[in-house]
Parts: C-alpha cells; structure tokens; sequence
C-alpha cells in the first residue's frame, strides 16, 4: 500500500525500445523518468516548461534505476512518479515501473531522481528556489511539503 498519491503515466513498450534479446533495454527507464515529469510538468506546472525556453533550468543531479522483471515489445508499462523530498532548489522523487497487463500489476523496476532548479546566469548556472508554481503542484504528491516553501527553509 502506497502511502503518498502518485502521479501515472501509461506507455506501451514498442519494437524499438527492445533489445536483439527482446527485452526493454536499460536506458529507456531512464528516458520514461523524463517523459513522466514532463507530463506532470505538462498538467500541473505549465509555466515552468515556458521558463525552460529563457534563463530558468531544470538540469538533472543524479538518477538510477534498480530492475525486477523484464518488459518487452507490446507491455503496457505505468510510471509512478512521488515525490520524496525537497531540499533548497533540489527535488528528489521516486519512480516505480508497473506492468499493468493483467489483473494485477506487477512491480518490474524502481528508480529516482533528483533535479536541481538553477538560473543560466553570464557566470554559469546558479541555485534558485524551487519556484512556487512547482511547489504547489507538488503538494499532493508528499504529505510533508508545505505550500509556503517554507518546510526545507528556503522561502519561495
């Protein structure tokens, strides 16, 4: 039992994301991450993709990707994504692969991320708080977030 709302994302497997073995291969999860947060970005934060167009940045820290099962072509596989924690400009979360074909999904994989929000400055990029409009969409998704900005000490 999940304790924290996820945001989904349902994708299903094609021949070009498989190996000569016929499995997914391994970089694909990764990209899945990406599309999962752009998707949410998508619905819940709008403004934030139009502040990736000019000075604002969302420049990946770290992932990874822990697997349990394989996926192939023609599986239709759910991205769940959580939120685990928001540290200064950082925000981590999780992400688990389902394979929802049959009557109950099956875990396959788990992964996680971590994104730093920075500004392109003439001196290189720099720290910047998350912006509120991503603090408040992320709410939902981790029950210790305050709307304020004010839970990591940083004000938005």
């Amino acid at each position: 039992m999940q304790a924290h709302r996820t945001y989904d994302c349902r994708h299903l497997v094609t021949l070009e994301e498989t190996n000569l073995v016929g499995n997914v291969y391994f970089t694909n999860y990764l990209r899945w991450q990406g599309h999962c947060r752009e998707q949410f970005l998508a619905e819940h934060a709008p403004s934030i993709l139009r502040a990736l167009r000019g000075d604002f940045a969302l420049a990946t820290v770290s992932c990874h990707c822990d697997f349990f099962a394989e996926l192939y072509a023609t599986d239709t596989v759910e991205v769940r994504m959580a939120l685990c924690a928001v540290d200064g400009h950082r925000i981590t979360m999780t992400f688990d692969y389902y394979r929802v074909d049959g009557a109950t999904p099956q875990l396959v994989a788990r992964g996680g991320q971590t994104i730093a929000c920075m500004r392109r400055a003439p001196t290189g990029p720099t720290p910047v708080p998350v912006p509120d409009e991503l603090r408040q969409a992320l709410v939902p998704y981790h029950s210790t977030i305050l709307p304020t900005g004010v839970a990591d000490g940083n004000p938005v």
